[in-house]
């Protein structure tokens, strides 16, 4: 905080080299300034990516570890794994404003200028050389790699307006900075690294480690103060991938993300993701038990030998799910006329179209539907967490029941009022109801009741018949 408010007070009054000299401010290059801006927040306890959830013992330290070594850093990850986030986070790490050279072509640091046009403007103003300050949020630029991508966008390409006013293409001011140049003093990201061309990774290196490129035969130092960081699929950054060995050895160190490792990480992201709308009047609860199941389904997923590891399941399967399913429910409480949102197994149906085109299936043999695929994750979830609730034996009383010829019937779209009733008449069901917690509310109680019973259909105590858009649970 000392720190940010002495910068905030420079800014008010230093609008020249001079005035930097006056107060004794000197910016620090990249890497020793996100050094120091960890060093500070360590000190204080702060987090240094807060909302990054499950990497706080694996991640987050190597993250620590590389930016106090000053390193490039290349994120390895599939799909879903919060490394572009991670690497937005980084920002935090710059100082607020950092003063540039007001009228140079990239962001330059007034002690230090790096082009010649940046350099002539020191030399000739001396002290007097005007100075403006560029936002953390300015010093910041990310490109997604694709093959189309080229030199001239990365770093730079000859300016024909410049050569047709008369500058000679060996004279490097007659270059047009491209992306990397223009982030001098701050951080550039690339995502999905492996997809640039080879050319464009030659360049990438040469500016990295060489300090150098070479643009149209002409040799050209840059010598950036810049960090790159860097994504990429494991399975592409591989000898055998697209990815050029010398690139790879110029990148410091390689930082492994992952999916999250526990229910309760799952959870914790799914809650933190997920769109929240203003629903007017209408109360949302959502079941732990039904946050389990979408989550459990996510993890059964990434477990599944009928599903492609090397292309992921993205932590957005859970996010969206959730979503879908609470939609669900809300146009049944908004049509019947309910006053609280509660998602139920019924609901869960909705899960199939946010699911269906975030996995991809592996193929061997005969062609397998993606439904019948979803369908049989639904039901391992459930039973995984319906197995964490209950013993089966205290259903003794609750199957015998059936076994006289009694039947249920659910629905997504039946009142919550209707499930009232059943508690009372089916032994053993309002002792389980007092075990999930769900009180005494209709929405809940319908939501508890369907679970339960759709526990004991998986278990294979009872019979589960269709009819339409109801189901009907008997012995």
């Amino acid at each position: 905080m000392q720190h940010t408010t002495a910068i905030d007070s420079l800014r008010l009054h230093a609008k020249t080299v001079g005035d930097l000299k006056k107060a004794g401010h000197r910016p620090l290059p990249v890497r020793e300034e996100m050094r120091a801006n960890l060093l500070r927040m360590l000190a204080a306890g702060e987090r240094m990516l807060p909302g990054i959830i499950g990497y706080e013992d694996s991640v987050i330290p190597e993250i620590e570890n590389a930016v106090l070594s000053g390193h490039h850093m290349v994120f390895l990850g599939e799909r879903g794994q919060a490394k572009s986030r991670i690497i937005r986070g980084l920002l935090t790490l710059l100082d607020e404003y950092v003063p540039i050279i007001r009228d140079a072509d990239i962001p330059e640091n007034p002690f230090a200028p790096i082009t010649p046009g940046g350099r002539r403007l020191a030399a000739e103003r001396g002290d007097d050389l005007e100075i403006r300050w560029l936002p953390r949020e300015d010093r910041y630029s990310e490109k997604l790699a694709t093959p189309d991508v080229a030199v001239a966008d990365l770093i730079g390409e000859v300016d024909p307006i410049k050569v047709a006013q008369g500058r000679y293409l060996a004279d490097e001011e007659t270059i047009h900075y491209g992306l990397i140049p223009r982030t001098n003093l701050g951080i550039f990201a690339i995502n999905e690294l492996p997809d640039l061309t080879e050319k464009v990774q030659v360049g990438l290196f040469n500016l990295m480690e060489e300090k150098d490129v070479q643009i149209k035969g002409f040799k050209i130092r840059l010598p950036l103060d810049v960090v790159i960081v860097a994504s990429a699929n494991p399975e592409d950054y591989t000898s055998r991938g697209r990815i050029i060995t010398p690139l790879k050895d110029r990148f410091d160190v390689q930082i492994r993300t992952h999916y999250p490792r526990s229910l309760d990480h799952e959870i914790a992201i799914m809650d933190q993701e997920a769109t929240e709308f203003p629903r007017g009047d209408l109360a949302i609860h959502i079941p732990r038990f039904i946050k389990e199941i979408l989550a459990q389904f996510t993890l059964e997923a990434r477990a599944s030998n009928e599903i492609n590891q090397a292309s992921g399941v993205s932590v957005r399967v859970t996010i969206n799910n959730l979503e879908s399913v609470l939609s669900n429910a809300e146009k049944r409480t908004v049509r019947l006329n309910e006053k609280e949102i509660v998602p139920r197994m019924s609901d869960l149906h909705a899960l199939f179209s946010s699911t269906s085109g975030k996995i991809e299936l592996e193929y061997s043999g005969e062609d397998k539907r993606e439904d019948d695929l979803i369908d049989r994750l639904v039901n391992r979830a459930v039973l995984k967490v319906f197995d964490q609730y209950f013993q089966l034996d205290t259903f003794k009383p609750t199957i015998a029941y059936f076994a006289n010829g009694w039947g249920v019937k659910v629905s997504d779209m039946m009142t919550s009022t209707a499930y009232l009733e059943e508690p009372k008449n089916i032994p053993g069901l309002k002792e389980a109801l007092v075990t999930l917690g769900v009180g005494e509310q209709p929405a809940r109680v319908a939501s508890a009741t369907e679970f339960i019973l759709e526990g004991l259909h998986l278990h294979q105590k009872l019979n589960k018949e269709r009819e339409g858009g109801r189901y009907t649970y008997r012995a």
